[in-house]
């Protein structure tokens, strides 16, 4: 039997979109989801709505919640963290303590500051809970979609033995993107991409044999269509492959377009195009709004589509299960899959599933002036995941230090004030060695 257990399931609508892909993949007749979340209000929402779809699919599943996960994990055959730690209570300073001295971000939860802050909070409970999968449920397929993505993986992959694959869906969007603008069906698009997760690059885009960069080219000349992602658009033109993650978030992995208000203006546009505080100032309302759909769904005023979505989780088990391959992006360690970039440090690169598992294929070098970006971003990792395992505050400053976008905005005394500035105002949230 089919055993998913998501953690963090007060993360209501995303738990509910994978519940409803689970139930729609063929070949998983009956199951069981178990839902863990610290949060009993949420977790009470979530276990409603899964049981709403279960009951709507018409398939044998039955849903079983807990705020211990240790009772629910024995036996799990799936096990998908979702988790968010003290992220309504922290994002304001994520993003506001930065702006004043300087550090723009749009959205601020992978990269830069906000990041950096969301890595330290999360990461030491994510490597609790791997632990008590490698005690409780040691065969699970663990598959993580908490960020900041590349941190959390490269920390489980050096504290644990327990695989870890991390699951994004950037890749998969920038190509529905990337086949609006180019108006042609998604289906057509061959495609090759690597890099870290949010900064990967696609090198390769084709369509049978030809190759679709010149057409995109033109396309990105056209206003309507280079007002929506100006800045990916730039960054092609400049760099000769497009970004795997939005404007306004590549825009925080690089110096080139957030350091100083006249730039912003530039290429800031609305929403994820590169708005200021965009996450900061919606993350709590978005979440408020999504808890109140899924109440009036349950209450028959709305309707909650049964559609299976573009997530991987599903997928992967369908290909492991049938034996049928298929092709994902995930975020793992670099055992020789990109030739030029960090051994041993996360990547994001493509993998074959089948009913043996999970293959990251080799995608041979990046071009030096993209990789030499990745690499800085690994370096950034490595120094936040060794502050985190050897509990070395200095570690954490020093990432702070080397990161693209800070870097670039402030001197260092002032990332060291920034840094201080944050670990009190988030102190009750943050490991005591930062203290």
């Amino acid at each position: 039997m089919t055993v998913v257990t998501i953690i963090g399931a007060g993360s209501t609508v995303f738990a509910a979109e994978l519940v409803t892909d689970f139930l729609l993949t063929p070949g998983l007749e009956s199951g069981e989801f178990r839902l863990v979340d610290i949060d009993e209000g949420r977790l009470a929402l979530a276990h409603r709505f899964a049981e709403h779809l279960v009951e709507r699919s018409d398939r044998d599943w039955t849903v079983r919640s807990s705020t211990d996960r240790t009772e629910l994990l024995p036996g799990s055959t799936v096990v998908i963290s979702t988790i968010e730690v003290a992220g309504l209570e922290t994002v304001d300073f994520d993003y506001a303590i930065p702006m004043k001295y300087g550090v723009d971000q749009c959205i601020g939860d992978t990269i830069g500051p906000g990041g950096l802050f969301k890595a330290l909070r999360t990461i030491p409970t994510f490597l609790e809970i791997l632990a008590d999968v490698e005690r409780l449920s040691p065969d699970a397929l663990v598959l993580n979609h908490t960020n900041p993505m590349s941190m959390t993986i490269l920390a489980a992959s050096r504290a644990s033995t327990t695989p870890v694959w991390g699951m994004c869906h950037s890749v998969h969007y920038t190509i529905e993107n990337l086949a609006d603008y180019l108006q042609i069906d998604k289906r057509e698009i061959e495609f090759e991409a690597a890099g870290v997760n949010h900064l990967a690059w696609v090198t390769e885009l084709r369509r049978g044999g030809e190759d679709l960069y010149p057409l995109l080219r033109e396309r990105g000349q056209i206003p309507e269509v280079l007002e929506q992602d100006p800045v990916r658009f730039e960054l092609m033109y400049q760099f000769g492959a497009f970004p795997t993650e939005s404007s306004g978030h590549v825009s925080e992995y690089l110096p080139y377009f957030r350091t100083h208000p006249e730039l912003v203006g530039q290429w800031q546009g609305k929403e994820y195009i590169g708005e200021s505080g965009f996450y900061a100032h919606n993350w709590p309302t978005w979440r408020s709004e999504n808890d109140q759909m899924l109440e009036a769904v349950l209450a028959g005023e709305r309707e909650f589509p049964m559609e299976r979505g573009g997530e991987y989780p599903s997928q992967i088990v369908e290909a492991m299960t049938s034996g049928t391959p298929t092709t994902v992006y995930v975020t793992t360690s670099n055992a020789g899959w990109v030739d030029n970039l960090a051994q041993g440090n996360a990547l994001e690169v493509a993998a074959t599933v089948d009913a043996n598992g999970i293959h990251p294929q080799h995608f041979g070098s990046l071009p030096e002036h993209m990789a030499s970006w990745v690499r800085r971003h690994q370096e950034f990792n490595d120094l936040a995941v060794t502050s985190i395992l050897d509990q070395d505050r200095e570690a954490a400053v020093h990432a702070l230090m080397i990161d693209p976008l800070t870097s670039a905005a402030c001197e260092l005394q002032q990332i060291r004030d920034m840094f201080d500035e944050m670990v009190a105002a988030q102190r009750e949230h943050l490991p005591s060695y930062l203290h």
